[in-house]
């Protein structure tokens, strides 16, 4: 079954703060969900289908949130893939929309790691997260950016990609966030402020990485009839993709992610191809995670992701590739350290033509969003949804 049309997204929302220390987690996820509903210009009452992950919610998950929100349900789900969580539940929603399960979905994250003193890129990746390989992995002291700062080395030793290539992602957002007033970092920089940065973990530099911050999101979507009859710009899901990439029996190879699978099945299924996106959003926990999406996407060939990034070429209004134009992970907003919401969230203020007049790709009808969750170094999960304006 097809999800292509099945489902519209009606409602979004950001939350505005970067550090909650006067709010509870339930109080970010309830606070989101009321404006994700205002924005569609609906009630809690209309919802019967919710969607959350289980790593982002306090309590018993799912079933806390749904007590503390009041929920009436049909249809519920806390799957939990980190980071792409939120853009494979946006999928999830439409297949259940569209097999009958619910009407109405409502997706929600929170999170408060700047206000705990979450060292992100630092702490041990394979602690809280328990696998198979964990007693053989843990001896090497994995941790978020050291294990992406492989794949960059890696990336730079197979293909010749630079540290100046990698700022130009930095560069790119932060040209954006200048627009932003939600932004945490709005100060537009150069190459040269990045690469000259300190060195967190070789070859990426403290302005590789992402910001570390509090907040959330939330998301509706809705079967079509409900959505017309809202008054709001109609945005269809028309294809989606999820993959898992993993350790494979020790057959890896650091220089591709998930959206290898999760991109070509997105695509095919909305009938479109890389050329025909007017706007990119690209999960961007570091400046690297771009590069690989960008080439596994198919928006240019494998190893030629560093050359494509640069000179500006993911700016709105400059580039071939507009990306992130509120700032994305790197400068504006990378809630709960899971930063996928949000990239759906960019996506679809652009093709309703709600995104800062300086940043807004002009006659934005076809829009990605991809996320990644765990770690391009070891473990992830990939997922890819493209949406257009009707």
């Amino acid at each position: 079954m097809s999800i292509k049309g099945k489902a519209n997204i009606v409602g979004i929302f950001e939350h505005p703060t970067r550090k909650a220390d006067d709010k509870s987690l339930f109080q970010l996820h309830a606070e989101c969900a009321a404006g994700a509903l205002a924005d569609a210009g609906l009630t809690k009452n209309d919802i019967d289908g919710y969607f959350c992950a289980a790593g982002d919610t306090p309590g018993l998950g799912a079933l806390s949130m749904v007590d503390y929100l009041g929920l009436k349900l049909r249809h519920w789900d806390s799957t939990d893939t980190g980071g792409s969580s939120y853009l494979l539940q946006v999928e999830h929603a439409a297949e259940a929309i569209a097999s009958g399960k619910c009407s109405i979905a409502l997706i929600t994250l929170a999170g408060r790691p700047r206000t705990e003193g979450v060292a992100t890129g630092t702490a041990p990746r394979t602690a809280a997260v328990q696998s198979a390989e964990t007693a053989f992995e843990n001896p090497y002291a994995p941790a978020t950016a050291n294990m992406y700062a492989m794949c960059a080395m890696r990336h730079m030793y197979q293909y010749g990609t630079t540290s100046e290539q990698l700022a130009w992602v930095k560069v790119a957002a932060s040209h954006h966030a200048q627009y932003n007033p939600h932004a945490m970092l709005r100060d537009v920089v150069t190459v040269e402020d990045v690469v000259n940065s300190p060195m967190i973990a070789d070859p990426l530099h403290r302005l590789d990485c992402c910001v570390i911050s509090d907040g959330g999101g939330a998301i509706i979507v809705a079967r079509p009839e409900v959505a017309k009859s809202l008054k709001r710009p109609l945005v269809k899901i028309i294809g989606a993709g999820e993959a898992p990439k993993h350790q494979m029996g020790g057959a890896i190879d650091l220089t591709y992610s998930g959206a290898v699978w999760s991109g070509p099945a997105a695509f095919a299924e909305a009938g479109v191809k890389p050329a025909d996106i007017k706007y990119a959003s690209i999960y961007d926990s570091f400046t690297i995670t771009v590069v690989m999406q960008i080439e596994d996407l198919g928006f240019c060939e494998k190893g030629q992701g560093g050359r494509f990034v640069s000179d500006g070429n993911l700016i709105s209004g400059t580039g071939k590739l507009p990306f992130n134009t509120d700032g994305g992970g790197l400068c504006n907003n990378h809630p709960s350290n899971r930063g996928g919401l949000t990239k759906v969230v960019e996506a679809v203020r652009q093709l309703r033509g709600e995104a800062h007049p300086r940043v807004q790709v002009p006659n934005c009808d076809l829009a990605l969003a991809h996320g990644t969750g765990g770690s391009l170094g070891t473990r992830h999960g990939s997922a890819t949804v493209i949406m257009e304006r009707e």
